[in-house]
């Protein structure tokens, strides 16, 4: 076997889903990156043009230079929740494809169980997270960039661990 062949092996290997936890973590981090990446663009473009909630603080609106209306933080926190509603809906697409194509084994559960599988717990983890996300928006007028890391990073920690227990084959 030459060199590039045994690469071509590695690449393979990796970039299936049948390979080691650790491999198995890594690759998930990275779907999930790609994933969150599309979340943030789609949030961000929805709170700009379609359910203005940014701020002048918000990073889209310095780094563009963008104009925003100065709302009321209910109203701020309404459209971030509609904001974030969209976005989940594409970028949880984008996860659950990268998810069956590059990380976990589909087939604990028929097809269409699997795909509302994974929608009910991101769903669930999305919703806790937008709880918490207009809490803080709403309640102590944190900046609509912060309050939505929090909302991701409560979706983060609940998906991994039943995605990887509960909907697919390891």
């Amino acid at each position: 076997m030459s060199k590039k062949d045994g690469l071509a092996t590695i690449k393979d290997k990796v970039l299936s889903n049948d390979t080691g936890h650790l491999v198995q973590f890594i690759k998930y981090g990275i779907a999930g990156g790609l994933a969150t990446v599309t979340n943030i663009i789609l949030f961000q473009l929805a709170a700009w043009l379609i359910w203005p909630c940014l701020e002048d603080k918000s990073l889209l609106v310095k780094i563009f230079n963008l104009s925003v209306p100065v709302l009321e933080n209910s109203v701020r926190g309404w459209h971030a929740v509609y904001s974030n509603i969209l976005a989940f809906m594409i970028a949880n697409f984008v996860a659950y494809i990268l998810n069956i194509k590059f990380v976990f084994k589909a087939g604990r559960h028929h097809w269409a169980v699997e795909v509302g599988l994974f929608y009910l717990v991101s769903g669930i983890s999305m919703v806790l997270g937008t709880i918490l996300m207009k809490w803080l928006i709403s309640h102590y007028g944190m900046s609509t960039d912060i309050a939505f890391f929090a909302n991701m990073v409560t979706a983060i920690l609940i998906n991994y661990a039943v995605r990887k227990f509960f909907i697919f084959k390891g």
